[in-house]
């Protein structure tokens, strides 16, 4: 495990993982054996996870002097792990008691910070707490587990001679936002330094006025996440931290606690895999925030490219590349897909409404539209009912939605981790068996021109229902592209030749 020396000379050491830029993770506790944040909820997919273990935890040797754990006397050790990585600046990301600690950081060097992410963080050096009150008002969303009770029994019975590992472990299933089996053995592995705890907190760590101040010049992007059930921070108190600083944004991950990759790992990894990707902005419609790609000058002709069930908008990167050579492009991850929410409900009228909000919210109204299989549907959906709201729109192997001769039967969840959330599917295959009668039927009030690209005999799409849309939309006309259903990934440069014969 690397290791290098901090400014008193006490040797600390940092675990690494995953792949891409560097993401410096400041685990909490305070002062608790790092390997706790695990890989983040697979965060370690999307970038390289440099982990500190603070001075006395994990690898990293016991300083000569305890009163070194400190919060304050601790940044030092993260400059002291940035020179060591060779960064001119960094993105930081930090977890609980460890963001009093990168809070203090960005205070103290700004310049140091390229983004900072603040997972369900610790806030006393900003001077925002949660009272006992608020405390128990948050977890009582848990009072009908069969488990609250002897929770709270636990925690009534804490004294003053009650250790601080006692308070932990009374408290333990408060802090999840289910406690089951995973929750358990998270909490069972924690290992923590209990006499640096309390030294964390010791008398003048913190001066939160002065932070305060600090952090109003802090230029970077911040993102704070907080657990819909978290008692510390709440999303209220959250909140009030996101607003200390000029360029945050704040995400609550539902149904969360302060663990929030053990709760739902992806629900976390994908907000923060957004916010920390340069290529990819976020926008939030009908409060669901969803992720999208831009390509080109922001002046150029707008076009938005809508991937299909399963899809998700970095598959549309070669077209979309060579699109932006005159045309400003957008290419959407729709809810339940790539990194986007993955929040219900689905269904292509969803989608339709989804993608009028993102046309919308951007101020695109006029755009052209390229939208592939449900994208598509939904696409065609949406120039029926708002005809004026798209410029023209190229609808890839996507049919006309009619019922079925023979229903489609239900299909079982495969194992493992999924590209969408499975209720996607479930939700549209019920609408393909009962389609509501009026998406045909308005099909005909389609104003904008509109091109239907087929994939030919080799598509499992029903050809003859993607050849019905131009039977019902006024000005369409149909090209087939012998390929199968995945005509823009598989025939990109006679996807694109068709485009540009098309007016795109």
């Amino acid at each position: 495990m690397p290791q290098f020396t901090s400014y008193d000379g006490t040797r600390l050491a940092c675990r690494t993982t995953g792949e891409g830029e560097p993401l410096v993770c400041l685990p909490g506790g305070p002062m608790r054996h790092a390997d706790y944040l695990g890989d983040l909820g697979g965060l370690a997919a999307h970038r390289t996870l440099t982990v500190l273990h603070p001075r006395g935890t994990g690898d990293s040797a016991r300083p000569a002097d305890p009163a070194t754990y400190r919060c304050d006397r601790q940044v030092a050790d993260v400059e002291a792990l940035r020179v060591h990585l060779g960064l001119e600046r960094m993105d930081l990301l930090a977890h609980s008691a460890g963001g009093n600690l990168a809070l203090l950081y960005a205070a103290a060097h700004p310049e140091r910070v390229s983004s900072l992410v603040l997972v369900t963080p610790g806030l006393r050096a900003v001077g925002i707490t949660v009272s006992d009150e608020e405390w128990d008002e948050a977890t009582a969303v848990f009072r009908g587990q069969p488990w609250y009770a002897g929770t709270r029994a636990a925690l009534d019975a804490l004294g003053p001679e009650s250790s601080l590992a006692d308070a932990y472990a009374a408290a333990a299933p408060l802090a999840y936002g289910r406690w089951d089996d995973a929750a358990r053995a998270h909490d069972a592995a924690g290992r923590f330094n209990w006499e640096a705890v309390a030294a964390f907190y010791a008398d003048g760590a913190f001066r939160p006025e002065a932070t305060r101040a600090a952090l109003a010049a802090v230029t970077a992007p911040v993102l704070v996440v907080a657990g819909e059930y978290d008692g510390g921070p709440t999303p209220a108190r959250a909140a009030e931290a996101a607003a200390l600083l000029p360029h945050a944004e704040l995400v609550v991950q539902r149904g969360a606690g302060h663990f929030p990759w053990v709760d739902d790992p992806g629900a976390l990894r994908r907000p923060i895999a957004a916010f920390l990707d340069p290529e990819v902005r976020s926008l939030t419609v009908d409060g669901v925030r969803i992720a999208y790609r831009a390509w080109g000058d922001a002046t150029a002709p707008p076009v938005v490219l809508v991937h299909g069930r399963g899809g998700s908008a970095a598959e549309w990167t070669p077209i979309a590349r060579e699109l932006a050579a005159d045309r400003r492009v957008y290419a959407v991850d729709l809810a339940g897909h790539g990194l986007s929410d993955h929040t219900g409900p689905y269904g292509f009228d969803v989608y339709r409404d989804q993608l009028r909000g993102f046309l919308t919210g951007l101020g695109l109204a006029g755009a052209d539209v390229v939208a592939h299989s449900m994208g598509g549907v939904a696409a065609y959906l949406l120039a029926s009912a708002e005809p004026e709201l798209i410029g023209r729109l190229v609808v890839e192997d996507a049919p006309v939605l009619l019922p079925p001769r023979t229903p489609f039967a239900p299909v079982e969840r495969p194992d493992g981790e999924l590209p969408l959330d499975w209720a996607v599917v479930t939700a549209t295959d019920a609408q393909k068996n009962d389609p509501d009668p009026g998406w045909y039927e308005g099909l005909a009030a389609v104003k904008a021109p509109t091109l239907v690209v087929a994939g030919g005999e080799n598509s499992h799409i029903p050809q003859e229902r993607v050849a019905l849309l131009v039977d019902r939309i006024p000005d369409s006309r149909l090209v087939t592209i012998e390929t199968g259903h995945l005509i823009h990934q598989e025939r990109p440069d006679e996807f694109v030749a068709a485009l540009r014969e098309f007016g795109i």
